[in-house]
């Protein structure tokens, strides 16, 4: 297919983290494991928050519900990895790299809006004590779930879309280990300043809104923490509110430093080590952050396991 004299890109090759043999050799069987202990990990919540009748509440849907965000993520992108490791042929068709964005990138958008709900969700928890049975109902809940998954695929639709619009004919190199956009825009033939305009005000609006309304639910809930006359109260909603913080700061942290503050010119072992930890990093280790120290879901793993 020509456009003029040029060719137009029609497969791309992902470069991968690293193009040492002895080195891809070493990280096939590590991201390998944690890729399976990621799924073992957030399936295995899902499962046991199913199962468990005392955690059919709203914290714990909302929670399996990023669980199943976090499994779509990572496996968007790891599998391929994972194979590319092993494997000589890297090619990825237009299609194909279009989807793996489309799908990771509606999955991080969700877990976005998640993080936020699940933020107020504390806050009503912890503020409202006696009227949050009726403020956060199950069927809101849901309700509250059904709109983070359909922003984040509305989303999405929205930079696939633009990217139909750009050429590729400069090189089909992507030096990636996903089809990263940003990588897209540095190959494209077509000029991308619309998509990188629209790219950095979604970017900037959602991590904006969000991030604010965890902020203003978190210090409504430390002045309602620093309220409680009982110790074992502070302590408990302490630790409710701590792993939540943790992997928002996380999540947040690494999305800003990538898409809100890029940098500029070719990319470089540091943003491959940003990207790898919200696409694999983040997922592996949020089952555990909100599972270990939760004494509800450990009860409810014990019951579960006795009576299998």
């Amino acid at each position: 297919m020509a456009e003029g004299n040029r060719t137009l890109v029609t497969e791309f090759i992902l470069m991968g983290l690293t193009d040492h043999p002895t080195l891809k050799a070493a990280l096939f069987p590590l991201f390998l494991v944690i890729y399976l202990i990621t799924m073992v990990g957030n399936l295995g919540l899902i499962a046991l928050i199913w199962k468990d009748s005392h955690l059919h509440t709203p914290m714990y849907l909302f929670l399996s519900s990023l669980a199943f965000a976090d499994s779509c993520t990572t496996s968007s992108v790891t599998p391929r990895m994972i194979l590319n490791f092993l494997s000589t042929n890297h090619e990825i068709t237009l299609v194909e790299c279009f989807a793996q964005f489309y799908f990771m990138g509606s999955s991080a958008t969700t877990e976005c809006f998640l993080l936020s709900v699940m933020a107020y969700d504390r806050y009503l928890a912890i503020c409202n004590p006696l009227l949050y049975p009726v403020l956060m109902s199950n069927r809101l809940c849901t309700q509250f779930i059904a709109v983070t998954y359909l922003l984040g695929v509305l989303h999405l639709a929205i930079h696939v879309g633009l990217l139909l619009r750009l050429t590729f004919c400069r090189s089909n190199i992507i030096q990636y280990y996903y089809c990263e956009i940003l990588q897209l825009f540095n190959i494209s033939c077509t000029d991308p300043t619309i998509n990188v305009f629209v790219l950095l005000i979604f970017s900037i609006s959602i991590q904006a809104f969000t991030f604010v309304t965890i902020l203003v639910s978190y210090i409504r809930v430390l002045f309602a923490i620093l309220r409680k006359k009982s110790e074992k109260g502070r302590s408990k909603a302490f630790s409710t509110c701590s792993a939540h913080l943790l992997s928002v700061s996380l999540f947040y942290g690494t999305l800003f430093l990538i898409y809100v503050c890029p940098g500029s010119g070719p990319v470089g072992d540091k943003e491959k080590m940003l990207s790898l930890f919200y696409t694999v990093i983040i997922p592996l280790l949020n089952p555990f952050v909100y599972s270990l120290r939760n004494k509800e879901v450990i009860s409810a793993f014990r019951r579960v396991m006795k009576n299998t």
